[in-house]
């Protein structure tokens, strides 16, 4: 992505990704092929590759502009997950927050493909996130449109703890003038029980939350939770054919 760090917003115009926005997501899948049906009849995404050496991976795009990424998950130990990456201008400076604040780094800032440099890390309470430093990727194309990402939702053991963490990581996104993060923190047990672990939830956005639970059941996937109210909108917690975990949000 360009040092403009640009990507397009629900109605179509260019803006900055501050430092600590979500600005991209990946799922890891066992077949990434799968997950295109899965995903393409779900969303109504269509399917691209950036670049010969992005081996299995693809974009997902709606309307022509990048939403999404589909790896393929090269080791079986790995989970099967969508993961959220944070904006940072400068991922090696950020990995050093990371550790000062009591995170690990679970994989370092690494290149991908010209595209940028991505990074990833656990927060005190073992949370994974990822770090995206834009080259010429800049993020999403489009957002808060249903099919497009709506929001990450941390699910903490201790709220208070995260909000220390991230505001030490990201104090002008979380608690800046005009913040808006595009993401928040709640207790796990929220929603799930108490024996599962802290984790961030990828949103999409829906038009009819029932009707894309439907569409999720025939597809072969499965509700966790909901649907259920929040302070963002209607939730429901679903998990795809191939076991990934994601939220359905209905504004």
């Amino acid at each position: 992505m360009a040092e403009n760090r640009a990507s397009v917003n629900a109605e179509g115009g260019a803006g900055a990704v501050p430092e600590g926005i979500p600005c991209w997501v990946d799922a890891q899948l066992p077949d990434v092929d799968a997950g295109r049906r899965f995903y393409g009849e779900l969303f109504g995404w269509t399917f691209d590759q950036p670049g010969a050496a992005s081996g299995a991976s693809v974009w997902a795009l709606l309307d022509g502009r990048p939403v999404a990424a589909l790896a393929h998950k090269t080791d079986g130990r790995m989970p099967t997950v969508w993961t959220v990456y944070f904006s940072t201008p400068d991922a090696q400076a950020t990995v050093r927050r990371i550790r000062s604040a009591g995170g690990q780094v679970v994989m370092p800032p690494f290149p991908v493909d010209g595209l940028g440099f991505a990074a990833l890390a656990a927060d005190p309470e073992g949370a994974v996130f990822g770090l995206w430093q834009p080259v010429a990727h800049p993020g999403f194309g489009v957002r808060h449109l249903p099919g497009a990402f709506a929001w990450a939702q941390l699910y903490a053991r201790d709220t208070e703890v995260a909000n220390t963490f991230y505001g030490h990581l990201f104090h002008e996104a979380l608690f800046g003038p005009g913040a808006a993060p595009d993401f928040g923190r709640v207790p796990v047990t929220d929603v799930f029980p108490e024996v599962m672990p802290p984790h961030f939830l990828v949103h999409f956005g829906v038009r009819d939350c029932e009707a894309a639970l439907g569409t999720v059941s025939r597809l072969g996937g499965r509700v966790q939770a909901g649907p259920f109210t929040a302070s963002y909108g209607i939730v429901a917690v679903v998990t795809d054919n191939q076991g990934a975990s994601f939220a359905l949000l209905q504004r």
